[in-house]
Parts: C-alpha cells; sequence; structure tokens
C-alpha cells in the first residue's frame, strides 16, 4: 500500500520591500545594460535612479497630504512596498474608527444613564474646574450648560461651608447647604477623588428628609411634653396614696404594685425628660457662649457619683483648676453627668473611676475611664443612636433610658467637640470628650479640692 502524498507547502510571497529592492535592482542593471550599449552606462544607471526618486517623493507627499487631512483625501493605489504601506494605514483608519465609533457610544450611553439619575453629578478637574455635568446637576445647582464649563466649582457655589469642605480637601463625609436657588431647600454635596486627581461632585437634594427630620423632632418634643402633665397627676396621687398604705393594714396587698407603679413613673419622668433635652440639643439654634467654671462644676459632679456610688468604687478625679471653656452650662452638664453617672451604674463593686479634665496639644480632654464590663467592638459605633442598648435587661435595671450618649454626641456637636470611645469586653471602658482650641478659656483661680486625687 503507497503512502499518501504529502502537501508541498506554498511558499509565501517575500515581503514588500524585497520585492521592492529586486525591482531596483533590476531596473538599474537593464538602464546599465542600455547606457552601456550607447557608450553611457553611467547615464542609464543615473536615470533609473532618479526615476525611482521621483516617483517616491510622488507618494510622500500623497502621504503627507492624506495624514493633513485623512477624510477629505483617499490614499492612490500603488504596488510593492508603498502599496503595503498605504493598505496597512488604511486599515488602521478603519479600525481607529471603529474604536472611536464604539468610545462614542459607550460614552453616550454612560451620559444617558447619569442624566437618568436623580442625584446631579459634576465631573472636576485637578482644580476644581467644572468638565462635565448631568441634567440633575443643572437643575439642582442652577448650571447653565456649556457656559460653566471650564469655570471653578467654588465661584458658583459661593457657600463659606462647601467652600472650606472643598479647601480642607477631607471628602469622608458629605457636607449639607442651603440650595442657591432656592434657601428653604439643603442639598448634600460629597466630593469623591478618582482618577489622575480629578474629582467627583455628588449633588442630593435632602430637603424631604430634613422636613421629615423636623416633623419627627416636633412630634418627640410635642409628645414628651404633653406626656408630662398626665404623668405628673400619676406621680401624685400615687405619692398621697402612699401613706395610706402604710397606716391601713387592709390594703398591704397594694404596697407592692403601688410602688411598682410609682418606680414606672419615675422612670417614664425620666424618659420624657431626656425626649425633651434630645429634642432641644436636635434643634438649629445655637448653644449659649458663656465663660463656665468647669472645675466647679465636676466637683459637683464628682460628689454626685461619689452619693451614686454609696461608697462601692473608688473614684478618682484630677481636674486643671484654671481651665475654663465657652459654652452652654446646660449641655456640658448633660455630658459630665452622663459619663459620670454610666461610669458608676456599669463598673462592679469595689471597680475604679478616674475622672480627667485637663488640656490637650489642640484643645482641652473631658475623660471617664472606668473598670466596668466594657463593650465588645461591634456594638461602639452604635452607641450613641437613640434607644439603642448594648444589654437591655442591665439598662433598665440600671435605670437608663437608652438616650443619655445620644445627648452627650448632640451637645458635643453643638460645641464643635468630639466623643472617642474605648473599650474592650469585661476590661473596661473610656469616654474621652475633645474640645476645641477655640472653646478654650484660661483664669487663674486656687486649687480645687478634687483636683488631687480623691480615693472613695
Amino acid at each position: 500500500m503507497t503512502e499518501p502524498e504529502k502537501p508541498v507547502p506554498r511558499l509565501s510571497p517575500p515581503p514588500a520591500w524585497r520585492q521592492e529592492l529586486v525591482r531596483v535592482i533590476v531596473v538599474t542593471t537593464l538602464a546599465l545594460l542600455v547606457g552601456a550599449a550607447f557608450g553611457h552606462a553611467m547615464v542609464g544607471v543615473c536615470i533609473s535612479l532618479a526615476l525611482f526618486l521621483g516617483l517616491y517623493l510622488r507618494h510622500l507627499a500623497r502621504l503627507s497630504a492624506w495624514l493633513q487631512r485623512p477624510k477629505g483625501l483617499n490614499l492612490p493605489e500603488a504596488g510593492g512596498v508603498w502599496g503595503e504601506v498605504f493598505d496597512r494605514l488604511i486599515d488602521l483608519q478603519r479600525r481607529n474608527r471603529r474604536k472611536k465609533k464604539r468610545l462614542a457610544g459607550m460614552l453616550a450611553e454612560y451620559q444617558a444613564s447619569t442624566a437618568a439619575l436623580p442625584d446631579g453629578a459634576v465631573v472636576l478637574g485637578a482644580y476644581g474646574e467644572i468638565a462635565w455635568f448631568n441634567q440633575a446637576a443643572q437643575v439642582l445647582l442652577g448650571l447653565r450648560g456649556a457656559a460653566d464649563v471650564g469655570l471653578r466649582i467654588p465661584n458658583l457655589i459661593r457657600n463659606p461651608v462647601f467652600t472650606d469642605y472643598f479647601v480642607r480637601g477631607d471628602y469622608s463625609d458629605p457636607v449639607e447647604v442651603l440650595s442657591p436657588l432656592n434657601p428653604r431647600n439643603t442639598l448634600s454635596l460629597h466630593i469623591i477623588p478618582y482618577g489622575n486627581n480629578q474629582r467627583l461632585l455628588i449633588v442630593r437634594d435632602i430637603s424631604e428628609f430634613k422636613r421629615l427630620e423636623t416633623a419627627r423632632r416636633d412630634f418627640v418634643a410635642n409628645a414628651s411634653h404633653e406626656l408630662r402633665t398626665p404623668l405628673t397627676v400619676l406621680r401624685g396621687y400615687l405619692d398621697m396614696m402612699e401613706p395610706e398604705l402604710q397606716r391601713q393594714e387592709a390594703l398591704a396587698l397594694w404596697r407592692g404594685p403601688i410602688a411598682e407603679m410609682k418606680a414606672q413613673a419615675a422612670r417614664m419622668e425620666s424618659l420624657v425628660r431626656d425626649m425633651l433635652r434630645l429634642a432641644r440639643l436636635e434643634a438649629d439654634t445655637p448653644a449659649r457662649s458663656e465663660v463656665l467654671d468647669v472645675p466647679a462644676m465636676l466637683r459637683r459632679v464628682v460628689e454626685d457619683a461619689r452619693a451614686l456610688s454609696h461608697n462601692e468604687h473608688r473614684i478618682e478625679a484630677e481636674i486643671d483648676p484654671d481651665l475654663r471653656l465657652l459654652g452652654d452650662e446646660n449641655d456640658l452638664q448633660s455630658v459630665f453627668t452622663n459619663l459620670v453617672s454610666n461610669a458608676v451604674r456599669y463598673t462592679r463593686k469595689g471597680g475604679e473611676i478616674r475622672i480627667v479634665w485637663r488640656a490637650e496639644t489642640d484643645g482641652a480632654q473631658f475623660s471617664v475611664k472606668d473598670t466596668g464590663i466594657g463593650i465588645s467592638e461591634k456594638d461602639i459605633p452604635r452607641l450613641t443612636e437613640r434607644f439603642y442598648r448594648v444589654d437591655v435587661g442591665r439598662s433598665r435595671a440600671s435605670g437608663g433610658t437608652g438616650l443619655g450618649l445620644s445627648i452627650v454626641k448632640h451637645a458635643l456637636d453643638r460645641h464643635e467637640a468630639s466623643l472617642e470611645i474605648r473599650s474592650e469586653l469585661g476590661k473596661g471602658s473610656t469616654f474621652i470628650c475633645h474640645f476645641p482650641a477655640s472653646r478654650l478659656r484660661a483664669q487663674g483661680l486656687p486649687a480645687l479640692t478634687t483636683a488631687a486625687a480623691a480615693k472613695v
């Protein structure tokens, strides 16, 4: 049986430049022979080379003209290496057109999708100049189409809060400003850095949310205020009934229920009081600014803590006697009282509580450190939420309303201060209030008795 014949491989044509070189050699050789026949061999060679040079210059001129006007001119038909060059340029042009068309489609789809967003989007350059914005941004900020492209965004949103936010460069949280078109509306502005020193400004209308938040605050405040009268009446009747229960043995069965009713009424009064205080803190009214004798306030807080402790804790206080603070006395009294009373309530018998009021590098610091039950890491971010309880049963047993730390946070916000919480479950907690230097006032006064460590 004969083996099948193997296919003969086809030779690929030589590259165009090799064909061109062969053609030049052949033509030059023929010119040399013709010139030699007439006795002028070099003349024939020069004429042939001059013809090739002219042809090449002609192709170069057409290529240069086409590069300047690729859409208005067509490359000529040519053979050899020039034909290959022209074909590859035309193929490259077609591929670029397809890519450009695809990119234009993607850009149009992106712009259509961003135009459908209810939130405004503004693309900013390295210096804050507007590069592009969608329809929502034009409506929310009052931008004027192409006329505002290239202008710096701080020059269009003339709001001190936004200007400070833009210059500061800390874009971790958005800022709220009044709408430049309608002062009754509120906008949330959030800058997101990306790419090569570019930024994206997201604009959101939160007016309805703010109105709902205001309605909620008003409802809580009004409901809390209305509850005070019936609770006062209830407590009054319970107080009137208590002596009769003690004198008449026939009513002894009611002593327990009446005592429980009084305890629950007192807890309800405490809750209403905290809700009213929180509603006042959440209002937009600025805090009063008066120089407060913080050392004297803390001395009273330490005394109250000792009374609440019933000599069951070791309480130490380190207080700078000359460090005053500019602020609202009621607000800061709530801060100090809530933090210290929480430390007493959630620290076991025999535990230690340390209260510190001192200056720091960029302001002042009030801290309360205890050796209590501690808080798990997952619960710390939610501690300042309204009615949030780490342990519901234990909080109610200690008389807590779940609003103390929320009151602390809002009171500190009104004083440009911040709350830092450090805690480890089972090992205790530290609550630190950082006050800015602008709030500090110093005054030379005699040292207070609580400045030294007082042990109970």
